[in-house]
């Protein structure tokens, strides 16, 4: 077994231009970081709202070993069984119970374990179950199988995330936020050694609010009306971080940024 493991993780694919940057990259990206591991939020990727099989096979098939996801994940319904189905797919844990779907997974690879956790947070989206202590709770049994743990903190609020992350600190490898789309520039190794960054920001077009044509974002800006939100369709990027861990400890060695147009 390796020292250490190399992740990619990647911020919410959107739509078709985020698919297309996804298809066509990764294969150099993951080569030039040497990635053991590619973990990539889905729920934006079928044309920008939710997931489909179809899409979620394609997303696999390019090389996403674990597809994460948040509130959109509902949105199709098709994926329901999916989801029920597929352990390479995840719905954050923190929903109650009952409904469609695995919040985490093990994964092996390399001769070891690695365990994926997806979480949502309560902040500005729906009142579900407490990220923290379903997070504080999944740890504490993945941990029994292995110590290198990433989570995806699906969630609105800056405040929330960093708290999730340094309150799960030294317990996990990494902690990294997606939802909003806009990468933030705070990639860091916390004190007790799990890496962190508040938003991978979005595999998606470049050109574009959140992945949303730009002129339908500025019109419902300026009217307040609900019109609805496309998929710009334009040069797209992969934003994200790659991180390398100690297999034997868990910690974190390194945090790197990623943010590469695609070139169609």
């Amino acid at each position: 077994m390796s020292e250490t493991l190399k992740a990619l993780l990647l911020g919410d694919i959107i739509g078709q231009p985020g698919c297309r940057a996804l298809f066509l990259g990764l294969k150099k990206l993951r080569k030039d970081f040497g990635a053991d591991l590619v973990v990539a939020n889905g729920e934006n990727s079928a044309d920008g709202f939710g997931i489909l099989p179809e899409t979620a096979n394609m997303i696999i098939d390019a090389g996403v070993d674990v597809i994460t996801s948040g509130n959109h994940v509902w949105q199709k319904k098709d994926i329901y069984p999916y989801l029920d189905s597929s352990k390479k797919i995840l719905r954050p844990a923190n929903y109650p119970p009952g409904v469609p779907g695995n919040g985490w997974t093990l994964i092996e690879l390399r001769g070891m374990k690695v365990g994926v956790i997806n979480l949502q947070g309560r902040d500005d989206l729906p009142p579900i179950d407490c990220p923290f202590r379903t997070g504080r709770d999944l740890v504490r049994k993945i941990r029994q199988e292995t110590p290198v743990i990433l989570v995806d903190f699906h969630a609105e609020n800056p405040e929330e995330k960093e708290a999730l992350g340094l309150y799960l600190d030294g317990s996990i490898s990494c902690l990294v936020g997606t939802h909003t789309h806009v990468q933030t520039a705070d990639e860091r190794i916390l004190p007790k050694g799990t890496a962190y960054i508040t938003d991978l920001g979005m595999t998606g077009p470049a050109n574009s609010v959140i992945g949303v044509e730009k002129e339908i974002a500025v019109r419902r800006s300026l009217t307040q009306l609900p019109i609805k939100m496309e998929v710009a369709d334009n040069t797209a990027w992969i934003c994200g971080v790659a991180v390398e861990i100690e297999t034997a400890t868990g910690r974190a060695r390194s945090i790197e940024r990623i943010m590469v147009e695609s070139r169609l």
